[in-house]
């Protein structure tokens, strides 16, 4: 894996612990972040939204819509799964504040054990359409290359793992992106060594990206529906 700049979320993350529990929490996870919604804006807005077709749908056809909301995110994860992942962590994680937590809902767990410090954010994502979903999907994907597709994980799933190394520390970090219908879910992981600055493996940290995605993929599927 190509050693990269360390991106400032990620940053954020090598710093002490009592720091990055401050910070992370403050911090929009994932790829995307989330966007007023129609409740932020003035009512003429509102009401010229309401006559405008979607951007995510632009033909202004009937859109097909399996999920009206996310689940709850701190919940979409085993405790098994949390404590083999995030050992040290309390299992019921900690919520990100959203704009809509209708439409995008993140929790978080990170923990020192030892000189081990590991992270996982778990995000939820409901579009207006699965022809919505999909092209958010192409694009991340598309932009997020050097990944591979993940079989059996939703409608579709992608995984990409990146080395970042700053004043030789090494952190690893692992994206999976699954789409559901018209839901996206996803998923980073990562962590690092502060004894001995090394990354723990591309395949320990693919495995535990891709093991956190199926227990959310699974906890999408199996919450409300429309």
């Amino acid at each position: 894996m190509r050693s990269l700049p360390l991106p400032l979320a990620l940053s954020a993350r090598l710093a002490p612990v009592a720091v990055l529990a401050t910070a992370g929490w403050a911090l929009s996870s994932g790829p995307l972040s989330a966007t007023p919604t129609a409740e932020h804006k003035p009512a003429q807005q509102k009401q010229a939204a309401q006559n405008t077709p979607s951007a995510s749908d632009p033909s202004g056809a009937a859109a097909t819509k399996t999920y009206s909301s996310s689940p709850l995110p701190c919940t979409s994860v085993t405790a098994q799964t949390i404590n083999s992942l995030v050992p040290g962590a309390k299992t019921d994680g900690k919520e990100i504040p959203s704009t809509d937590t209708k439409v995008r809902r993140t929790c978080s767990w990170n923990a020192l054990k030892g000189y081990d410090y590991r992270w996982l954010d778990v995000s939820f994502e409901i579009m207006d359409s699965d022809a919505a979903a999909q092209k958010s999907y192409t694009a991340r994907t598309t932009e997020k290359s050097g990944g591979g597709a993940v079989p059996g994980l939703g409608d579709a799933a992608y995984s990409v793992v990146n080395l970042a190394t700053e004043d030789d520390q090494q952190t690893r970090e692992g994206v999976v992106l699954a789409r559901v219908s018209n839901a996206l879910v996803v998923v980073t992981y990562n962590g690092s060594n502060f004894e001995t600055k090394k990354a723990p493996g591309t395949d320990e940290i693919n495995k535990g990206a891709i093991k956190a995605a199926r227990d959310a993929v699974t906890t999408l599927k199996d919450g409300q529906k429309n």
